[in-house]
């Protein structure tokens, strides 16, 4: 397989798992508090709206980016795998506590191993590296901005929405989670 069908299934492997943590693991009224505050609606509509932006924009405009082709590609697949990686790891530890809208569940717990030592919301981390994988795939300046500049706006909403329900829930427990981690990116934000 070569390394522009190895992107191509994964990109479509990652949208197709979006799609099913859609489906299997929102939380209801019923079983927890939602907290969500309309940022899933946001969260969704500028990440779509901009993959589908820059895609449009990379096919349709020059490939500005320097570097040579095939690098390129190989870097966006590297970046889409660790975003992938990240994401998935980040899901798989918060387990039935994860769920796609902001919810806290009766029994949940503020989890502070593996990926979430260093940073808060490192399923978010893993989606700021697949955006970068996606926009350096289109090798096109305006591609990679419009797909860093948007999604990590709404998702710098939606995790201040989070971290008011997670203060809420954990209280100083929460706060001292805060102050010895970063949101993001360890060491930088």
């Amino acid at each position: 397989m070569t390394v522009s069908g190895l992107f191509t299934t994964l990109y479509w492997t990652w949208v197709g798992s979006e799609a099913l943590l859609q489906i299997v693991t929102p939380t209801s009224r019923s079983t927890g508090q939602v907290k969500d505050r309309g940022s899933l609606l946001v969260l969704l509509a500028v990440i779509f709206g901009s993959i589908w932006m820059a895609m449009w924009y990379g096919a349709t405009h020059p490939h500005n980016l320097p570097g040579n082709r095939e690098a390129l590609k190989v870097t966006a697949l590297g970046l889409l795998i660790a975003g992938l990686l990240v994401r998935w790891t980040a899901i798989f530890t918060l387990g039935v506590s994860f769920s796609t809208n902001v919810a806290i569940h009766a029994n949940q717990k503020l989890r502070r191993t593996g990926l979430f030592r260093w940073v808060r919301h490192p399923s978010y981390s893993g989606m700021l590296l697949i955006f970068a994988g996606v926009g350096l795939s289109q090798r096109n300046w305006v591609s990679l901005a419009i797909l860093l500049v948007f999604p990590t706006a709404a998702l710098l909403y939606r995790i201040h929405v989070e971290e008011l329900a997670l203060g809420e829930a954990f209280g100083d427990d929460y706060a001292q989670y805060r102050q010895s981690t970063f949101r993001l990116i360890p060491g930088i934000y």
